[in-house]
């Protein structure tokens, strides 16, 4: 197999992409605040530069597997990511809402149910078993963290919890490449079972664009700082304490009645 001029330029331009994320991720101190995103991006760089080794030095079969072993891995720690982001929105004291807690519960169980449904129904062609095994946990993990990605914009909208800036950043950039990852593998399925493999690698460059395309979108965006939180207006802020004052009022006449 052999790349073209535009495939060398879609892995060095992806591959200079996360190094400028990686970049912006620790001058701008966002490393701190997403430690796992900053494992996600470096195990990235680390892949690039493994599969550039093995696939310029060992055969292709060699390449073919150590493709779809650190593809899994890959998986795994966008998982991970998905817990992180959820953390943030849901568990910014560390305490999660109680009203959010069983309800994030039952879209986790949701997405997986869906996402496993999904995988069985999907039939991917392939030429070992092994290889029907990864493809179906890519797929399985891409779908996934799709639905994860948007039920966590839905809950956290409909419960009025904080969307930080730079939170729906990173989930937005997931969300996008997760979705085209799912529409690559279904549709490299159908043109497999057609006949039409030929066009598979116009594929690779269709996720491959998109992932560059995140890869600009969280350097620029992470880059600028979260804007600052608006101040409440004065009227709100007066009912707010007139509230409170209320409130321990309420708590000193309950505490005189239960003396008496």
């Amino acid at each position: 197999m052999e790349l073209t001029g535009f495939d060398r330029f879609l892995w060095v331009a992806t591959f200079c992409g996360q190094i400028l994320t990686l970049l912006v991720l620790i001058v701008r101190h966002r490393a701190r605040s997403f430690p796992v995103f900053t494992c996600y991006v470096v195990e990235n760089i680390c892949t690039n530069v493994v599969e550039y080794f093995v696939f310029y030095h060992l055969s292709i079969l060699a390449y073919c597997y150590w493709y779809w072993s650190l593809g899994i891995f890959g998986q795994i720690l966008l998982l991970l990511v998905f817990y992180e982001l959820a953390m943030h929105v849901f568990c910014p004291t560390g305490v999660w809402a109680r009203d959010v807690r069983w309800t994030f519960l039952g879209v986790v169980c949701a997405s997986v149910a869906v996402a496993l449904l999904l995988t069985c129904l999907a039939h991917p062609t392939a030429r070992i078993p092994i290889e029907t095994f990864i493809l179906r946990a890519n797929f399985f993990s891409a779908a996934l963290i799709s639905e994860l990605l948007v039920g966590m914009l839905v809950l956290s909208a409909t419960a009025g919890l904080p969307w930080k800036t730079h939170v729906a950043r990173i989930a937005q950039g997931l969300g996008a490449y997760s979705l085209a990852c799912v529409a690559t593998s279904v549709t490299a399925n159908y043109l497999i079972s057609k006949g039409r493999a030929n066009l598979f690698k116009q594929l690779s460059h269709f996720e491959l664009i998109t992932y560059l395309t995140c890869e600009i979108y969280w350097i620029v965006t992470l880059w600028q700082d979260a804007p600052v939180p608006r101040e409440l207006p004065e009227a709100m802020r007066i009912q707010i304490y007139t509230l409170q004052k209320e409130v321990e009022n309420d708590l000193i006449r309950v505490r005189a009645w239960r003396k008496n």
